[in-house]
């Protein structure tokens, strides 16, 4: 089979330019993802699955050392269960999917494809829950959930199916499952921050915007570099609003009968997308070196007459380089050919072997986020390599970092608001917490809202809410969102 020409091959549009497009192209022509008959769902492919799979490792290790459990429960709802909390099921209404026939006939009552999983698992927590002995209760799951979206589907971003983990624990007090929440953040942001180098901010939602049925939710919030922010993974404080709806009762060591308090929390596929968008380039992908499946892509060059040689020691090399998962790419086609397509695909370093190398006995080494090109004597490769892959995983994080300081702006007056909002930017700005000044900061901005708001309300005091003018009782990072 004839491989596609460089110009096919690679993104035709530049990032700055044309952010939409060139994601669309870097979504398919590094395979990471594929349209599917399903409207709004999509296919990941092996390449973008292998990466989903080291975060999925990377939380799941972390899950399991303080003690969460994995388990798994139905894909489908009765509706009786998902009406149980009125709050909760308002939130998703628009967007479940309902089975409504098993063949020919028509069910005696409908069942809703997972969106969540509170309704189906908190059923089963009533009867397993009955004293303080059996608490607490940490069970987390990996699944796929259905929201049934109407906005424009995004691969990653935005889709109609996706896959996540979702925690829910249960505690015999209000202290223990606040605590929790330190805990799961501190594992989240670990793994956006170290694993995916990507910066963000973290914070409390307001009452507005917080998850449906939750009592508060903290989130981690990014910034894409179209200008739009996007919710990564989350915590939601429950309280005692489901216990409630759902009857979970325990036995306490006063021997009075009580309702426990819960979390739920939550990362998915959609961080994905905000690592490939916020990383890649106008040559492709760019991949932080801890979450890049294979982190060395050995190339030969090839002469007439040469070819042998260079091939076998090309093996042998990649060979060596077998911890970083080194590819070996011997394949009949042009080394530039393949220098466009690993470059497309993301690997952090490529290393070049021709017969002068050889003789001298040296490689290329090239890296993939600042194109630097580098001899290396062979003897120190492996050292070199693993220098230089830290070096790539700070960079890429300090590269997000400063994107993200410099695009979170402080602004006093609406009208610095409605500017740095127009600017793509992100509003950091004193909000009195009426809902009343929310709606307008949405309404007259065309569609900004409170991403979330600063922990510290120490600080607040002197800052004055933007909208009204009246004493700020928060600090707000105010900005468009998916």
């Amino acid at each position: 089979m004839k491989p596609k020409s460089e110009k096919e091959l690679g993104i035709t549009v530049k990032k700055d330019a044309n952010f939409s497009e060139w994601y669309t192209q870097v979504m398919l022509k590094a395979e990471l993802a594929d349209y599917s008959a399903v409207s709004g769902c999509m296919v990941l492919r092996p390449y973008s699955y292998s990466i989903w799979e080291k975060v999925k490792a990377a939380l799941d290790n972390r899950f399991k050392k303080d003690g969460v459990q994995n388990a798994y429960f139905p894909l489908l709802i009765p509706e009786k269960l998902l009406l149980k909390e009125q709050e909760h099921v308002e939130g998703f209404s628009p967007e479940v999917a309902w089975v409504t026939h098993a063949g020919n006939s028509k069910l005696d009552e409908k069942l809703a494809i997972r969106p969540t999983s509170e309704a189906i698992m908190y059923d089963s927590y009533a009867k397993w829950i009955r004293s303080w002995r059996d608490l607490p209760l940490r069970l987390n799951q990996w699944n796929n959930v259905v929201r049934w979206e109407f906005k424009n589907p995004v691969p990653f971003l935005r889709t109609r199916e996706f896959l996540w983990q979702e925690g829910h624990t249960v505690f015999a007090n209000q202290q223990d499952a606040d605590a929790e929440g330190h805990v799961i953040l501190g594992i989240y942001n670990y793994v956006v921050n170290d694993l995916m180098a990507l910066a963000s901010f973290t914070g409390r939602k307001s009452e507005k915007e917080k998850f449906a049925g939750a009592q508060y939710t903290d989130s981690i919030e990014l910034l894409l570099p179209n200008g739009k922010a996007i919710q990564g993974p989350d915590f939601h404080s429950d309280g005692q609003n489901f216990a409630k709806a759902y009857g979970i009762k325990f036995l306490d060591k006063d021997e009075k009968l009580k309702y426990v308090w819960q979390n739920t929390w939550g990362f998915s596929t959609r961080m994905l997308g905000v690592l490939f968008a916020v990383h890649g380039d106008d040559k492709g992908l760019v991949l932080p070196p801890k979450v890049a499946l294979n982190k060395v892509v050995v190339v030969p060059i090839i002469f007439k007459g040469k070819e042998k040689n260079v091939l076998e020691k090309g093996k042998e090399l990649a060979k060596k380089l077998k911890k970083y998962d080194a590819i070996f790419d011997d394949r009949d086609y042009s080394a530039g050919w393949k220098f466009h397509e690993w470059e497309l695909k993301g690997v952090p370093i490529r290393v070049e072997l021709g017969p002068k190398d050889i003789e001298k006995k040296q490689v290329v080494l090239v890296r993939r986020d600042t194109g630097e090109k580098e001899f290396v004597k062979v003897a120190a490769l492996d050292k070199k390599i693993e220098k230089v892959l830290e070096e790539m995983q700070d960079a890429l994080y300090k590269k997000s970092k400063d994107f993200l300081e410099k695009n979170m702006v402080k602004v006093k007056s609406f009208d610095e608001l409605k500017k740095v909002v127009k600017n793509g930017q992100i509003a950091v700005t004193g909000w009195c917490g009426n809902v009343k000044c929310e709606e307008e900061i949405k309404d007259k901005t065309g569609g900004a809202k409170i991403l979330n708001l600063e922990f510290e309300t120490s600080k607040q005091k002197a800052c004055c809410c933007a909208c009204c003018g009246k004493q700020g009782k928060h600090i707000a990072r105010i900005g468009k969102s998916y």
